[in-house]
């Protein structure tokens, strides 16, 4: 199966039905282009069982690519999040190509990769709005906002036809770190007669608008004054407007930061060695914490969704060595539920609450303390009527939002609406159709150090392990 001069296709071998583990293709011309190599995680077993005792990583089986690797012209990483970075120092061995991202993006991906002791893959560094031909294709990188640094949306220019892939994005004007979106280059794809939009689905149920990061400050700030004790708040360990937030009112109320949790403290460090967080203060390291009289702390903390290796979680079980959580502490969850994660949640704030701490979610709290990082109903619509795309396809969600995409695109006046699954082949050109399963879309597991395929019988749902 190879794209001819006239052909212009688009094929998910993950993230399309499903929420994580995204993987996508762009053919033309001979050649092929991959956008994102990320990770899922299989569903935790029944209550009966430890949860992590089955929890393992999941990606999307690359064999049709890989049977193909000299027809790969390169790979585009267009944000940081586990769920489209992660499986690149597993995967990339067997791909062979040159990667393409921004510096944030770069920063985070390099670091990965040493960890891996994979060595030779080269990473180039693209600036928002620069365009690149990268094989057949020519592509142009759209600032957009999201829970982490440096999103970016491609335009996909090709003689066949044009493809707006949208990555992960919200309509953010006020950010907190990083640029707001493009709006002006947004507004005028319109112009571009784009053919077709491969766009995220995951809250196209919700109605409204995502919210912004800067409306979190008020609440946050609220029951931070409020507390009399340390104040712990746990959120998605790469959202750093988060961290730049909590940063700014410790410093307001007169609090030293800490920050629990690798995965924090490493997209921290990414984030300032790339002059993103330069106004944040130094944060106190935890061995000094429990040295500190409890009104001056506020820690951040990994953990949000009840990860048994978290800090949060080992601070629920009296198992963090440098402190422990005390009556009168206050425990804020500035983030949301991932679907799966309910019961594994609710324990940990059972466990919280059974040591003395008060806690805050987004649903008891007065005021919002989490914005999710998609695009709500609202959104969806003002960036169908921006781009005006002939064709929508919904991808990065399960059935009911890509269901629920597709309505929004209909109600906009996008007359072809393709909605399907990983493996199924999308012909933007020369005619708009969908050859339904013309590719096996298979997964793998991370077993030990081993990549093995994962039983295509085994109905175990996935858990992305991003900010939705």
């Amino acid at each position: 199966m190879i794209p001819g001069k006239q052909d212009l296709w688009f094929l998910p071998l993950g993230g399309c039905g499903e929420i994580g583990m995204n993987f996508n293709l762009y053919g033309h011309d001979g050649q092929w282009l991959i956008i994102d190599c990320g990770l899922s995680f299989s569903e935790p077993p029944s209550d009966s069982q430890p949860r992590q005792a089955s929890r393992v990583v999941h990606m999307a089986d690359p064999a049709f690519i890989v049977e193909r690797r000299d027809q790969i012209a390169g790979m585009i990483i267009t944000h940081a999040h586990e769920d489209h970075i992660g499986a690149v120092p597993l995967l990339w061995p067997d791909l062979q190509c040159p990667v393409y991202t921004t510096a944030f993006t770069g920063h985070v991906l390099r670091r990965k990769l040493a960890e891996a002791k994979i060595e030779g893959v080269p990473v180039h560094v693209v600036d928002c709005g620069q365009r690149l031909d990268i094989g057949p294709f020519d592509v142009e990188w759209i600032g957009l906002t999201h829970s982490i640094p440096e999103p970016h949306g491609m335009v996909i220019n090709t003689p066949a036809g044009k493809i707006f892939h949208s990555g992960d994005w919200k309509l953010d004007d006020n950010p907190v770190v990083g640029n707001p979106y493009d709006k002006e280059r947004c507004r005028a794809l319109a112009n571009d007669a784009i053919d077709a939009m491969v766009c995220d689905s995951t809250n196209a149920n919700v109605p409204g608008h995502s919210g912004s990061e800067s409306d979190l400050y008020a609440g946050l700030k609220q029951i931070v004054e409020a507390a009399t004790g340390r104040v712990i708040v746990t959120c998605f360990g790469s959202n750093v407007a988060r961290v730049a937030t909590m940063a700014r009112i410790a410093d307001e109320t007169g609090r030293h930061v800490g920050l629990l949790g690798r995965s924090m403290i490493e997209m921290v460090n990414a984030a300032k060695a790339n002059g993103l967080l330069a106004d944040v203060s130094p944060s106190v390291d935890s061995e000094h914490l429990g040295y500190l009289p409890p009104e001056t702390v506020l820690l951040l903390a990994t953990g949000s969704q009840g990860d048994s290796a978290a800090a949060l979680n080992r601070l629920s079980n009296n198992r963090f060595r440098d402190m422990s959580i005390e009556p009168g502490d206050t425990v804020i969850f500035s983030s949301k539920v991932i679907p799966g994660n309910e019961t594994a949640v609710e324990a940990l704030i059972a466990r919280l609450e059974a040591l003395g701490a008060t806690v805050y979610t987004d649903v008891t709290s007065p005021l919002p303390i989490h914005a999710s990082g998609h695009p709500a109903a609202d959104e969806l619509r003002t960036m169908f009527d921006w781009v005006r795309p002939r064709a929508i396809i919904p991808v990065h969600g399960e059935s009911e939002h890509l269901q629920a995409n597709t309505d929004l695109a209909r109600d906009c006046g996008i007359d072809h609406c393709l909605n399907g699954r990983n493996g199924d082949l999308f012909i933007i050109a020369p005619e708009v159709s969908i050859k339904r399963d013309a590719v096996r879309a298979g997964r793998l597991a991370l077993v030990g150090n081993k990549l093995q395929p994962v039983n295509p019988n085994d109905s175990s749902a996935q858990t992305a392990p991003n900010n939705r």
